[in-house]
């Protein structure tokens, strides 16, 4: 299953622009509040360092891209309706809007910095609004949907049964929750940071059900904070504010930035690689002098202080260090790092650390392989891997089975 992130903020504030600029897609743009209905859904990539360079090999990827010893590697985006204050009771798009993000691993929660949207995605002037009252009430109303999730069909019938029945509380939950993309280490985890692990939900307050739909959003469906339209005047600023009052990871992007970078170096005007500090022109005389200062001001006011324009950064960290995902390269040829059909480092998965040889045998590659497993073999150091072996960033690994030939 290919890792999903959701991307969600109030109307307007630049959500399917970030998605256009990273998936080069051409979902429609407006200042009108609720322009997107139907969730928008396009391929990004997560960008890390590729193992060719280590081995010293040329490689030709399949399922991904590797560009100057970066691996590029597919992940789903989806852009889903406007969020406003009350949308976990069905306001605005709300029930629509949460239900389109039932499958996302992690949420990129688009701001706009420069304050210059109310509450309903409506322009105000610049400042008048606060970017930390959209990050709490936001956060307050994916909470409080994972708690009408959990209540729903009616909670006190749901927690009678487990007595009844005498299921275990997590086995019960899990069931439950298991259209929302939930595991039961999530379920533990948040149990016993909630204080609630062995006690029957037939116990719980109305207040415990809350705090525990908190801890397991949080573990589950994670947010990162994006700091949309940083080149802004005001918006430096009220970054500096934000942080004061906002201790988690905070990304400051121009998403529309990016994509004008994107779209001028596919049309081959600029040579530019997502998440780069700098592009190089190739040919002046297909820009105006408009669009050559406008790439002028992105190198200044982006480039050059921020490093990036922020949704590499931003698609990278949501992936590898909020979800915790590692790189696995499998191979069938342990000397050459090929496959079969002699493509070097071919495929290149993302993982969860801690996923054991076996699972990812059996999710990533093939469920007929993993019945038929025998052992792999580490292709840097050819030893041998048993089952129960937990998979390492960068590992390669080749897997025999007893159909191997």
């Amino acid at each position: 299953m290919v890792l999903t992130i959701g991307i969600i903020g109030k109307p307007s504030s630049g959500k399917t622009t970030f998605l256009n600029a990273a998936c080069l897609t051409h979902a429609k743009v407006s200042e009108i509040p609720f322009t997107t209905i139907e969730p928008n859904i396009g391929v990004a990539y997560v960008k890390t360092k590729c193992v060719c360079r280590e081995l010293n090999v040329i490689d030709n990827p399949k399922n991904s891209l590797c560009i100057d010893g970066m691996r590029f590697i597919p992940i789903n985006l989806i852009d889903v309706a406007g969020l406003v204050p009350d949308a976990h009771k069905g306001k605005g798009l709300g029930n629509k809007f949460l239900n389109d993000l039932i499958k996302a691993d992690v949420l990129l929660h688009i701001v706009d910095i420069t304050g210059s949207l109310n509450k309903s995605g409506k322009l105000v002037s610049m400042g008048e609004n606060d970017p930390y009252e959209d990050i709490l009430f936001l956060e307050n109303e994916i909470n409080l949907w994972f708690k009408e999730i959990l209540e729903r069909e009616d909670w006190t019938k749901f927690t009678k049964g487990i007595l009844a029945e005498k299921r275990k509380v997590v086995e019960s939950l899990h069931d439950r929750l298991s259209g929302v993309k939930i595991n039961k280490q999530q379920i533990i985890h948040s149990l016993r940071i909630s204080n609630l692990t062995g006690r029957n939900p037939s116990q719980w307050t109305d207040l415990e059900l809350l705090d525990f739909s908190k801890t397991l959003r949080k573990r589950a469906k994670p947010i990162l904070i994006i700091a949309n339209k940083i080149d802004k005047e005001i918006s430096e600023s009220n970054l500096r504010e934000l942080k004061k009052k906002y201790v988690d990871p905070i990304i400051p992007c121009s998403a529309l930035a990016e994509h004008f970078l994107r779209k001028y170096h596919e049309r081959k005007i600029i040579n530019y690689i997502p998440g780069s500090n700098d592009f190089e022109i190739l040919d002046k005389n297909k820009l105006n002098s408009n669009e050559l200062e406008m790439l002028e001001k992105i190198k200044t006011k982006i480039l050059t202080p921020y490093k990036n324009t922020g949704i590499q950064s931003a698609l990278d960290y949501a992936s590898l260090t909020m979800v915790n995902q590692i790189c696995v390269y499998p191979v069938s040829d342990v000397n050459t790092y090929s496959d079969n059909k002699d493509n070097v480092l071919p495929d290149v998965f993302l993982v969860e650390k801690g996923t054991l040889l076996r699972d990812f045998v059996r999710e990533k590659i093939h469920t007929e392989l993993a019945e038929n497993f025998i052992f792999g073999i580490d292709a840097k150091t050819k030893k041998r891997l048993g089952e129960n072996y937990e998979l390492q960033d960068g590992d390669i690994v080749k897997i025999v089975t007893s159909r191997s030939k």
